[in-house]
């Protein structure tokens, strides 16, 4: 029997009445595609998610889904916090050649947070943990292409 995917989903707690939303959506869809080892965990904000991605990577996790949620408030702390959960994220992808799927939504206020999170617009943990998986896919098919290509010659 093959190896399940092991899959990290990392959560913010900060703005935890949107992000317990968008973990549900992503656990949920995992657990609806079946055969994933999934790993769950919990940090303080959003900040941190980089650090507990590059973790779950070092664990052995294919991919990672990132889940968080940032308010713009009357300070420029929200591009600070933004800026450096993204500048991290990527680094990572970049650095590990693994997937992360992006669920750290930005928002005006909290009504357009909770639209992102179960409402009108849809529940992006969902979306981002969709994404995890189909990178992986996409990933796992242009390395089966490149190897294919070699054998060739």
């Amino acid at each position: 029997m093959p190896k399940a995917l092991k899959i990290g989903v990392v959560t913010s707690r900060f703005n935890s009445e949107i992000t317990d939303k968008l973990e549900e959506g992503a656990i949920s869809y995992l657990e609806e595609v079946g055969g994933l080892d999934i790993h769950a965990v919990k940090v303080p904000g959003a900040v941190e998610i980089p650090l507990a991605a590059k973790t779950l990577f070092d664990m052995g996790c294919e991919a990672v889904v990132a889940l968080g949620c940032v308010i713009r408030g009357d300070t420029s702390h929200y591009d600070l916090v933004c800026n450096s959960v993204e500048r991290g994220v990527t680094a990572l992808m970049l650095e590990y050649g693994r997937p992360i799927g992006f669920g750290v939504i930005t928002t005006e206020n909290e009504d357009q947070a909770l639209d992102r999170a179960g409402g009108s617009q849809g529940n992006k943990g969902e979306e981002a943990a969709q994404v995890a998986l189909e990178m992986l896919g996409l990933i796992s098919d242009m390395k089966a292409s490149q190897s294919k290509k070699k054998k060739k010659k």
